[in-house]
């Protein structure tokens, strides 16, 4: 019971740093069929000649080929790009992982160190957070899909750049074709811009849904800049919420 009560307490204390001051029932995601996690992709084999250069022509670089019968075909597609000049650089690829039927998916902007070293999407202290505002709204890990523009490592965790946006939002778009959301919550600004293709910053874009053909778009800010700013929890909490209330529509 003591265990219980400071699980309690921890919890209770979160939500109040998110400014919480309501009580409400738990819910959960429509009805879908729970997955494994796709398992990590391990590094690309080095290109033919024994280089680990990543081809300059455009023309030479696999194409993502579209309507791909599961995610664990594109994962095992994915796992060999060498689509940008990340790839040679990589500990592993990180794809995502979580419910592949989920109605609520989160897309955040590339791996950082723990993610490259373990091969999966949000396992640091930001992914520790963001498991708190998925549990927050009553859900769990496994039954969202968890994910990132970039699913290499760029380094120094350095800002993506254009080239490499380019190269990876196919894989993306074919994540969303499969697993098919009802919603995405995209998380920081590149995120967002990159789905949206939407130049705007985050906050003139976040606290209300945007239209992607049958998916709705809720932006908000990345767990990574909760850390460093904690007073905009509240904003996340008011962003979450909706989320929510439109899970139960």
């Amino acid at each position: 019971m003591a265990d219980d009560s400071r699980d309690n307490l921890g919890e209770i204390r979160f939500f109040r740093d998110l400014g919480i001051r309501e009580i409400y029932v738990s819910v959960s995601a429509s009805p879908a069929p729970a997955t494994a996690p796709v398992p990590p992709a391990r590094r690309a084999p080095p290109a033919p000649g024994g280089s680990d250069a990543v081809p300059t022509d455009a023309a030479a670089r696999p194409v993502v080929p579209a309507d791909f019968p599961t995610l664990d075909a594109l994962a095992e597609f994915a796992a060999g790009c060498p689509r940008c000049k990340l790839s040679s650089k990589r500990t592993h690829l990180v794809f995502g992982q979580g419910n592949a039927r989920a109605a609520l998916m989160f897309v955040g902007e590339a791996p950082g160190a723990d993610e490259d070293a373990r091969g999966l999407a949000f396992v640091g202290r930001a992914g520790q957070l963001l498991t708190k505002i998925i549990e927050a709204i009553g859900l769990s890990r496994d039954d969202v899909f968890i994910a990132n523009v970039l699913k290499c490592r760029p380094p120094d965790n350095r800002n993506p750049e254009p080239d490499e946006v380019a190269a990876c939002l196919p894989y993306l778009r074919e994540q969303i074709r499969l697993i098919a959301p009802r919603i995405i919550v995209t998380l920081g600004t590149f995120a967002t811009q990159a789905i949206l293709e939407n130049g705007d910053s985050i906050g003139r874009l976040r606290g209300r849904f945007h239209p992607l053909g049958p998916v709705r778009v809720m932006p908000t800010y990345h767990p990574a800049f909760l850390l460093r700013s904690p007073e905009r929890k509240k904003d996340v909490w008011e962003d979450m919420k909706k989320v929510r209330d439109a899970l139960l529509e």
